[in-house]
């Protein structure tokens, strides 16, 4: 499928992803994990993120990524119809509202920007988001985690207000989100919850979905817990 093809349905979806390196991604698990088995974590982990997006059928796959000279990083990573953006901004929010306005610069329409530390996520959560991004009577789109952040956020025009100043990494996220949205006059659809692996504990309790899953998706991170049971 060419990227050309998947353009033309004006609808994206934008994992936000850092390069993984030893001591500059998920440094919550450490311990158990050492810094640099948390790096091959997290890899896992986008790679698996990357197989739900590619799943998508009506949406352009993006990567928008951190820092500005990992480019190379992630065209190893990804399917070659993936469109790579380099992530603005010097906080979590600025980032966020930049990749939407490189996208929504770029002639798309309906963008979906969505975590990275959610391996286990049914994809049928990000066409759901999809689907409520592009009826008009809805605004804002949510995917809320159960910490009190999102794991997706879903917009048809840029909105700031959304991004700036916002208590990021705190349970304040989501309903901090609701709040400026109705404060602003936007309409908010949520998808359903999920949780996002940060912590220790999070982290034993993907392991021990696996357990429960047999699905096929999170294939990455499944290996991985098979090659570094003994961690936790």
């Amino acid at each position: 499928m060419s990227h050309q093809t998947i353009a033309g349905s004006r609808s994206a979806v934008a994992i936000m992803a850092k390069a993984p390196l030893a001591g500059e991604v998920k440094t919550r698990l450490c311990p158990p994990l050492t810094h640099d088995t948390a790096a091959k974590l997290y890899q896992c982990f986008l790679r698996d993120k990357i197989a739900q997006v590619n799943a998508l059928q009506r949406a352009t796959p993006v990567i928008s990524y951190s820092p500005a000279d990992a480019r190379s990083t992630f065209e190893a990573l990804t399917p070659a119809h993936f469109l790579l953006i380099p992530q603005r901004g010097h906080d979590l929010g600025a980032r966020i509202l930049g990749t939407f306005e490189q996208l929504f610069g770029q002639g798309y329409h309906r963008v979906v920007v969505i975590d990275s530390d959610t391996p286990t996520l049914p994809v049928d959560f990000l066409e759901q988001a999809l689907r409520l991004v592009t009826e008009v009577e809805h605004d804002v789109v949510l995917g809320p985690t159960e910490d009190g952040g999102y794991y997706l956020i879903g917009l048809r025009h840029s909105y700031p207000a959304l991004f700036a100043q916002m208590p990021w990494s705190t349970p304040e996220v989501f309903a901090e989100t609701c709040r400026r949205s109705t404060r602003c006059g936007l309409t908010v659809a949520c998808t359903e919850g999920w949780y996002d692996v940060d912590t220790p504990d999070d982290l034993t309790r993907l392991a021990a979905s696996f357990a429960q899953i047999h699905n096929g998706w999170a294939r990455h991170t499944r290996q991985f817990f098979r090659k570094f049971r003994n961690l936790l």
